[in-house]
């Protein structure tokens, strides 16, 4: 029985990730949740975790109600978060909150020395240099969920990485890849949180739309696997059934293939080293019938290029780019700007940064802020 605490577990990924435990094999020490009260409260009846975490204090009357007479602990905020990837019974953390709040839970996880299990994308994109050097230091391996990254990952098993010759990514290219410029202007949140293939959660989903999400993807596989931005291709996939691919210094390119499911590579991260059988649909090829591939518009679709320039740049410069992504989204869908919007402000921002090299925690997470502020402002100016 592995022991793991689950943060974010009400979530997309969070309630897939149980759906897994639901199989057997798994002992759920820790839960957490931002505000959803209700959804986590029958998390922990159900799981009877150690302890539970709620990020805003604000409910935590009604949530300690509502396991009144348990033996569940009740914690809050970052304090309780620490608490629980800390905690001595704790084997592996499955790190599925969304925002820069993912970056400290993972570094002090590592610290702790337990293996993390990454769908928490800040975590590298913002903070990749100094998690891979913590991960580095205490010996840990950061197994991530991501379809993409675990397929690279399991493509890799038995490798030697340095004859790597580039990793490609495969994106679905969202349900606006054979829009035009002028049909994107007028698309609405409504539209873009139809994705065609994958289930997520909205921020995300928005992100695939723009191709963000790929950009967000080439960073964290830049940090997991030691390849330069120049080796690291995307291609549009618009089936999803092959979920990335690694080519060798010979030619070879071996691949991962399977149905969109999440919970295929999240049970993988849960079980690794071992595989275990599921009973989840299987791929058939001749049902699939074709595979395609094509480029990503970038002139159409911005936010990759800008990722793979604050890759590139690297320092608190990606923070701030993701920073400023979630704002931008968030603005979206309150129908505050447009779709085309969200990559100018990204821009905007990106271009007004003093980056910081090398930094640490604090100046990554300052970084987080001005861009926050800075975005909000940028979008109160009449002149935008």
């Amino acid at each position: 029985m592995k022991k793991i605490a689950i943060l974010g577990s009400t979530g997309s990924i969070g309630t897939q990730t149980l759906e897994v435990v639901d199989q057997g094999g798994f002992e759920v020490i820790a839960l957490s949740a931002n505000s959803s009260v209700i959804k986590l409260a029958t998390q922990a009846l159900k799981y009877r975790p150690k302890m539970v975490v709620l990020m805003n204090s604000a409910f935590l009357d009604e949530l300690e109600y509502r396991l009144k007479g348990t033996d569940i602990k009740v914690l809050a905020g970052m304090e309780g978060l620490i608490e629980a990837v800390t905690d001595p019974d704790v084997e592996l953390i499955v790190n599925a909150l969304v925002g820069a709040v993912g970056i400290r839970p993972t570094l002090e996880g590592i610290r702790a020395g337990k293996q993390i299990a990454l769908a928490n994308k800040e975590t590298l994109v913002a903070a990749g240099e100094l998690v891979m050097q913590e991960a580095q230091r205490y010996g840990i391996d950061i197994l991530p969920i991501d379809s993409e990254h675990n397929a690279i990952f399991q493509a890799l098993a038995g490798e030697d990485r340095s004859k790597i010759s580039r990793l490609i990514l495969t994106a679905s290219g969202g349900p606006f890849r054979n829009y035009s410029r002028e049909e994107l202007k007028k698309v609405t949140p409504a539209q873009a949180l139809k994705h065609p293939n994958w289930d997520m959660g909205g921020k995300i989903t928005i992100d695939s739309a723009t191709l963000m999400n790929k950009g967000l993807e080439v960073i964290e596989a830049h940090w997991l696997f030691g390849i330069d931005y120049d080796r690291i291709d995307v291609v549009v996939h618009p089936q999803s059934i092959v979920h990335s691919l690694v080519e060798f210094v010979d030619s070879s390119i071996l691949a991962e293939l399977g149905l969109p499911d999440m919970r295929v590579p999240i049970q993988y991260a849960l079980t690794y080293p071992e595989r275990r059988k599921n009973f989840l649909e299987r791929l058939d090829l001749v049902k699939v019938g074709e595979l395609t591939f094509e480029k990503p518009k970038r002139d159409l679709f911005p936010c990759l290029e800008l990722a793979y320039q604050a890759g590139r740049r690297g320092g608190t410069l990606p923070a701030v780019m993701n920073a400023a992504n979630e704002v931008a989204v968030a603005k979206f869908l309150n129908e505050e700007i447009s779709f085309l919007e969200i990559p100018e402000l990204i821009r905007r921002v990106m271009e007004k940064h003093q980056v910081i090299d090398s930094p640490d925690l604090n100046q990554i997470l300052a970084a987080d802020q001005w861009a926050r502020a800075e975005i909000e402002r940028m979008v109160e100016d009449v002149d935008f």
